[in-house]
């Protein structure tokens, strides 16, 4: 199942583990057991003196493996093949049962150690989902750590019975104690604060009493990143406060345009940024989303950015590079058929409508390129663009009118996402040209229509423009003094990677300079 060099690889990271444990698999006569059960010989024959295979599992879900370390009640457990995108998932969770650290902040892992109550968690994903390892790893760390965690990572495709029977239509998907937990990315620390209902409190105590910041960046995508980097490189105190560190490059899946590196994910990408910052006396606070900006009382005073969570930070300088998000269609039932139907990664989620009938929603390069990745897997795309042509690239446009199984309306302006007994069902849309109604029946909606800037938290006080964003003149500083943006919420033309790590720079070099002169 495994090829040498993907052998190789594995044995030596195999090398680090440094405590006995047990693979305990539940198999039954399917290929996909022969093939757990091929992958899990391949592994014990890897690292024989600490890793014992057993195949006298008798769990429900076949096939399905447990890692259990020695002389402990560590209850995780692979249902389905981790393979794909999960592959990663499973050689940590190798590692972390055979006693190797993992790479997470010490106070994490008391508070994980600290939880009391009986968790049991079960997290569906798919293969080709680049937003479900953060969050298998995260449980399965979570269950490795602390024995009253219960944690089963489940591939959608080798249990599709389950998927339809719990209306899973959206990865990652985790249940707890048979109740929905929460859907999509989530941070460990997101996660555990979930479950510590205390921590929110503490950590805004916490983040009250630090001291005044140089710079105080707002934001940790590709813009929030290099502004903290430049500034930190200039020996000033540096913080960050960041909802999710990478922002919407977490969501990215293919990275082909950023220069001096010639392919990576976002994932991987996102992680970059935070290892790249972390490699400076940066302080990273995550999982912080910023309430209200408070420009400083006179000129040389502090500007107050005050959080969510009842936190409050002061800065000498702050640079706002809160990113965007993806648009809504702000149609009847699209918020009510979310993760039901209504959908916006078409990779993270395309696999669970394999032969079902779905529509894209845009027809810029984004919906283009989503409905030619669907139509390899459904039975049918309908994309739906409310201009009158696609917007798409030439070369994308083409290709997508070569595809049999697609269908493109243009001119057409959705009114409506239609469901039944809680999922999708259709699509209405109007005819621009002649006013008539129409209806569409499928099973998902794929949304894909551009982004909005997260900027709603500083209206009345940084001047934004019709579309929301920050305005900022060259040297990337806003109306209110002190104050700096950069990347995706500001007017800077074209949404890019590269551009906003560029004009994070300008926005750090900038904050510098105020203070040098003020």
């Amino acid at each position: 199942m495994l090829d040498d060099q993907l052998k190789a690889q594995l044995a030596a990271y195999l090398e680090r583990v440094q405590q006995p444990f047990e693979l305990v698999a539940s198999l039954d006569d399917s290929e996909t057991s022969a093939q757990m059960r091929d992958l899990l010989q391949t592994i014990q024959s890897l690292r024989s003196d600490k890793i014992t295979l057993r195949t006298d599992g008798n769990d429900a879900r076949k096939p399905s493996f447990l890692l259990q370390r020695k002389g402990t009640d560590t209850q995780l457990r692979f249902a389905g093949l981790p393979l794909g995108h999960e592959f990663t998932s499973l050689v940590l969770a190798l590692l972390w049962t055979g006693g190797h650290p993992p790479k997470v902040e010490q106070d994490v892992i008391d508070q994980i150690k600290a939880l009391d109550g009986d968790f049991s968690f079960e997290v569906y994903m798919s293969l080709t989902c680049h937003n479900c390892p953060d969050v298998v790893q995260a449980l399965s760390l979570m269950a490795i750590l602390n024995p009253k965690i219960k944690t089963t990572v489940i591939e959608g495709g080798a249990f599709q019975k389950e998927v339809t029977e719990r209306e899973i239509m959206a990865v990652p998907m985790v249940f707890m104690n048979g109740s929905v937990f929460g859907s999509g990315r989530m941070a460990i620390e997101e996660i555990v604060a979930k479950l510590d209902t205390g921590a929110a409190a503490r950590e805004a105590e916490k983040i009250s009493a630090k001291e005044a910041f140089d710079v105080l960046v707002i934001g940790g995508g590709p813009a929030g990143a290099a502004a903290a980097v430049y500034a930190a490189r200039k020996g000033i105190r540096t913080g960050v406060a960041a909802e999710r560190f990478g922002g919407q490059v977490n969501d990215t899946l293919a990275i082909e345009n950023y220069i001096s590196v010639l392919e990576t994910d976002g994932p991987k990408f996102a992680a970059a940024l935070e290892a790249h910052t972390r490699a400076y006396d940066v302080d990273i606070m995550n999982l912080q989303r910023a309430e209200k900006l408070i420009p400083a009382a006179q000129p040389g005073g502090l500007v107050e950015v005050k959080l969510e969570n009842g936190g409050s930070l002061k800065a000498k300088t702050v640079i706002l590079s809160t990113g965007a998000r993806w648009r809504n269609v702000n149609v009847p039932g699209e918020a009510e058929y979310k993760n039901k139907g209504v959908a916006y990664c078409p990779h993270c989620d395309g696999p669970l409508f394999k032969g079902k009938r779905v529509s894209v929603i845009g027809g810029g390069n984004s919906g283009v390129e989503a409905a030619i990745d669907l139509a390899g897997l459904v039975a049918h795309v309908t994309v739906v663009e409310f201009a009158d042509q696609l917007k798409a690239d030439a070369v994308l446009v083409k290709k997508l009118h070569s595809l049999p199984n697609v269908t493109v309306l243009t001119n057409a302006q959705t009114t409506e996402i239609t469901g039944v007994n809680g999922k999708v069902n259709g699509l209405s849309y109007k005819d621009r040209g002649t006013g008539v109604e129409h209806h569409v029946e499928l099973e998902g909606v794929f949304v894909q229509i551009g982004l909005v800037p997260n900027t709603e938290w500083l209206k009345g006080t940084v001047e934004l423009s019709k579309f929301g964003e920050i305005i900022i003149d060259a040297k990337g500083q806003t109306n209110v003094p002190g104050v700096f943006a950069a990347g995706d919420c500001t007017t800077v033309p074209y949404k890019q990677i590269v551009i906003a790590a560029g004009a994070g720079a300008t926005a750090a070099l900038s904050a510098f300079d105020h203070m040098i002169r003020n």
